[in-house]
Order: structure tokens, then sequence, then C-alpha cells
């Protein structure tokens, strides 16, 4: 069995990979089938707070904090 073959069936197994596969993928296609409306009524509000939070502290860190750290002769 090649290394590559054992990277691709832990990543497989993992958590967040399935629940990108199912969760994500399947909201998109929600948005093409039907709509962003039956987006909001099928996934919820909660489901857009959870985007919003990621991208809020992913952009704290690269645009404030990383910047901040070189600054400072931390890194």
């Amino acid at each position: 069995m090649s290394t590559f073959t054992l990277v691709t069936s832990k990543i497989k197994e993992n958590f967040l990979f399935r629940l990108y596969k199912h969760y994500i993928i399947d909201s998109i296609f929600i948005v093409k089938d039907h709509g962003f409306k039956a987006l909001i009524r099928r996934r919820g509000k909660k489901f857009f707070l959870i985007i919003f939070l990621y991208y809020l502290i992913r952009d704290s860190l690269v645009y404030v904090i990383i910047p901040l750290c070189i600054a400072r002769g931390l890194f």
C-alpha cells in the first residue's frame, strides 16, 4: 500500500471530511436546486452564525494577530 493511499484512507475516516462531504456540499446543492431561501429554511440561522464566526476568527488571526506578533518580533 502506498503512502498516498494510507493518507487518503485516514482523511476519509476523519470527522471533518465527513461533515464537509454531507453538510457543506449538501448545502451547496440546496442553493443550486431550490435557492437561498430554502437554505435558510432548512439550515436555519445557526448555520450562518457558524460561518460568520469562522471567518471572524480566521481573519482576526491572519490580519491582526500574526502581523502584530511579527511587528513585535515574536516570530
